[in-house]
């Protein structure tokens, strides 16, 4: 399964829902299915009697009805959806939940993914830079991926290069190592 490209990200996660997983490939032929999981708490969003809405939102809503794992793969089966050939054609759909779902982020220098993507960066004296279209995780860092109209520049999301996010205002204040944008 691949990753949403950024404008499914920010097309989900501008609007009231967010993506929480991603419909894959059918599991046999009992209505089972691969569930990419988009969220950090899987084990809490896929439960048993779950329901979930979808987008395209024909295809729901769900309600979960079984939950496994296979090879280190969530598995799940929804109510209603008895064979392959049901899920087969739900797949790629977006499991989504209302933003208001979300349970709130105590820590105020962490952010959801869905939050900061869109925000306009500028620098501390109030130099626009750009937006920020996606936002990718690695083991070492999470990076901002910021358009900058002619090509796009990871930065680094750490306190120092991004002292400033003000979501109220819609900006992310950086201060960026020397040549980050000559590149």
């Amino acid at each position: 399964m691949t990753e949403p490209s950024p404008a499914d990200r920010a097309r989900l996660g501008s609007t009231e829902v967010v993506a929480v997983g991603r419909i894959g490939k059918p599991h046999g032929i009992r209505g089972e299915v691969y569930v990419e999981p988009w969220t950090d708490a899987a084990e809490e969003r896929f439960v048993l009697g779950a329901e979930l809405a979808t987008d395209p939102p024909q295809h729901g809503p769900l309600t979960v009805e079984g939950v496994r794992q296979q090879s280190g793969k969530l598995v799940l089966r929804f109510a209603g959806l008895e064979d392959r050939n049901a899920v087969e054609a739900i797949r790629g759909a977006y499991l989504v939940l209302p933003v208001t779902a979300r349970p709130p982020i105590e820590d105020p220098d962490e952010f959801y993914d869905t939050d900061l993507i869109g925000l306009t960066v500028q620098t501390l004296a109030g130099e626009p830079v750009g937006p920020i279209v996606d936002v990718l995780h690695s083991t070492a860092d999470s990076l901002l991926v910021i358009d900058l109209g002619e090509r796009e520049v990871l930065l680094p999301f750490r306190k120092e290069m991004v002292p400033v996010v003000d979501l109220e205002r819609g900006i992310a204040q950086i201060d960026p190592p020397d040549g980050i944008f000559d590149l």
